[in-house]
C-alpha cells in the first residue's frame, strides 16, 4: 500500500516550514502528521548528511510518495539534487514537486524538468556567493571591521600581560576584566 511522506526544509530557526505543509495539504494531498519531515538545516548540506531526511529514508519503502514544495528544499547543489532523485527512484519512491506542476521527478519529462531548475538553483546560491563575497570585500574597502569585535583593547591586553607576568592567574585577570581564561592565555601567549 502507498504511502504519502512530505519533507519540509528551512534553513534557520527564524523561519518555519508551516507554510509549506500548508502549500502541500492545500494541493489536496492529504499526509498523515507522523509523516511530515520538517527540519531546520541549510540547504547546501548534502541531502545524505541531513538527519531528518536520513529519518525520512529509513521509514519510506518502495511504491511510497514524497512530496516537496520545490526542487531547493532537497538541496541547492544540482549534482546533489540529481543524486538524492536517483536514489530515490531506484528504491521505488515516486517524487512529486508541487512548483513543478506535481509531475513525478522520476519520470523522463519530471526528471528534464528537475534538471533545468536544480540548475537554476545551484546558479542562484553561486550568484548570492558572489554577492556576498562583493559586499564583504566593498566593505573591507570602506574600512570596516569585519567580524566579532575585539573583547580587550590594547590597553586592556598589556595590562593582562603585566598582571600575569607579575603572578596573577589567567582566571583570575580573565574574572576580573569580564572574558574568559582563555581569552587572556591567547593574549599573553601572543607577546
Amino acid at each position: 500500500m502507498s504511502r504519502t511522506f512530505a519533507y519540509c526544509r528551512v534553513s534557520t530557526t527564524e523561519q518555519s516550514t508551516e507554510n509549506q505543509i500548508l502549500e502541500i495539504t492545500n494541493k489536496g494531498f492529504v499526509i498523515e502528521p507522523h509523516r511530515i519531515v520538517a527540519e531546520t538545516i541549510s540547504g547546501s548540506t548534502p541531502a545524505k548528511e541531513r538527519p531528518g531526511f536520513q529519518k525520512l529514508l529509513e521509514r519510506m519503502e518502495r511504491g511510497d510518495r514524497l512530496i516537496i514544495t520545490k526542487i531547493d528544499r532537497l538541496g541547492r547543489d544540482s549534482i546533489d539534487v540529481q543524486s538524492t532523485l536517483v536514489d530515490l527512484t531506484e528504491a521505488g519512491i515516486e517524487v512529486h514537486c508541487i512548483a513543478l506542476a506535481g509531475f513525478d521527478l522520476g519520470s523522463a519529462m519530471g526528471g528534464l524538468v528537475m534538471k533545468v531548475f536544480a540548475a537554476v538553483a545551484q546558479f542562484e546560491r553561486e550568484l548570492l556567493i558572489e554577492r556576498t563575497h562583493a559586499g564583504l570585500a566593498r566593505a573591507r574597502a570602506e574600512g570596516k571591521t569585519l567580524g566579532r569585535p575585539k573583547s580587550l583593547t590594547d590597553q586592556q591586553k598589556d595590562e593582562a600581560r603585566q598582571a600575569v607576568k607579575e603572578g596573577a592567574s589567567y582566571r583570575s585577570v580573565a574574572k576580573s576584566m569580564g572574558v574568559s581564561h582563555a581569552t587572556i592565555m591567547r593574549v599573553c601567549e601572543a607577546i
